[in-house]
């Protein structure tokens, strides 16, 4: 049976900024064995990639759109990829309409077949989103 890990928020910042080499290095040599000697599966949840996504933001001064560019590198580089699949890229894509952390959380209410409610009318125009 494949070995399958999810990554937290400090692992992700990690890929997505190099910062500091060390860690950044280190990161990397440790997934490439994962995925390559022990073919195993490596994830990043929509919570983390939000967190990360933020993080890069607040901490690195990275903009949106280059926040969201790093972040779609790092989930196609084959170390590490979204626990949610391709939703991610779209929405990592999208940069018209609500939020990424809004589409976050519909999809995630959307798998848990919940019906996301929310006061945003941006977030109600999606697809599954309904307006309070």
């Amino acid at each position: 049976m494949t070995a399958r890990y999810g990554i937290d928020t400090s692992i992700l910042v990690r890929l997505a900024t190099g910062d500091p080499e060390d860690g950044f290095e280190h990161c990397v040599r440790a997934l490439t064995a994962l995925v390559e000697r022990d073919k195993a599966e490596v994830f990043a949840s929509n919570q983390v990639i939000g967190e990360t996504y933020v993080a890069l933001q607040h901490h690195y001064g990275v903009s949106k759109p280059d926040a969201r560019t790093a972040l779609a590198s790092v989930l196609k580089s084959g170390l590490v990829a979204p626990l949610n699949g391709a939703a991610v890229f779209t929405a990592l894509e999208t940069q018209t309409g609500c939020g990424l952390l809004d589409r976050f959380i519909a999809d995630d209410y959307r798998r848990a077949e919940l019906i996301t409610l929310t006061l945003d009318r941006k977030t109600a125009a999606l697809p599954q989103p309904r307006r309070l």
